[in-house]
């Protein structure tokens, strides 16, 4: 199967929700797909210079070229995700990507980045970005777990949407990271003339705070949201 992805991983964790009367909207939303995201998402609105196919099981003989990701996991091979890179110019590899979560709330995919040369594996909410030019070098997103993808095309960012704050990533690598914009669970609601809005959960009220920022550099905009 031609860029598609499957199950892997390392060790098995599982997402912690809050209780109470309200859950953050980042759960509140997911909760209602979470039956129907188990099959991987595969975006590849950014032009690449690579094409990539997952393998169902590891090769029994490995290619030349094999790179496993993190470089410090642990018996990854138990049911890591295996992805056969073909770039454009440089000779195939294998990538063996460790798992993070099982929980199906938490993305899993393919994408395409800002940057042609570069490849986005994100494996049960951990996201690795990968030069495929050089695949010993990459970026592993710090969110643990990354809980939503956003390609905006326009502005050339690809968005990771954590916990607590969003990381744009650029063509030239990360170009911003917001401050603190919930105590559980950020939500996406627009982004329209260079604006990117959404909502908080603030845990003092348990309610939803609206937010804004400049999509650019990430930087807030007050009042914007009033």
């Amino acid at each position: 199967m031609d860029l598609g992805f499957s199950p892997c991983g390392m060790v098995f964790r599982s997402l912690f929700i809050p209780r109470g009367n309200s859950s953050p909207s980042i759960f509140r939303r997911n909760a209602q797909t979470a039956v129907t995201n188990s099959t991987p998402t595969i975006d590849l609105i950014f032009p690449r210079r690579w094409q990539a196919e997952v393998l169902p099981s590891r090769p029994i003989i490995l290619p030349r070229r094999h790179f496993v990701y993190p470089r410090q996991a642990e018996e990854v091979e138990r049911g890591a995700l295996e992805v056969l890179v073909r770039p454009a110019e440089e000779q195939p590899f294998l990538a063996t990507c460790a798992l993070g979560f099982r929980d199906p709330v938490v993305p899993t995919g393919l994408w395409s980045t800002p940057n042609p040369e570069e490849i986005c594996a994100v494996s049960g909410g951990y996201a690795y970005l990968i030069d495929t030019t050089a695949p010993e070098r990459f970026t592993m997103i710090p969110y643990r777990p990354v809980l939503e993808i956003r390609p905006v095309l326009d502005a050339g960012l690809l968005l990771f949407v954590g916990h607590h704050s969003i990381l744009a990533w650029g063509a030239e690598g990360e170009a911003w990271q917001s401050e603190k914009l919930s105590d559980e669970g950020v939500t996406m609601t627009s982004i329209d003339g260079g604006v990117l809005r959404g909502l908080g959960w603030n845990l003092r009220t348990d309610k939803d705070t609206p937010f804004a920022l400049a999509l650019k550099t990430g930087t807030p905009i007050p009042f914007a949201c009033s």
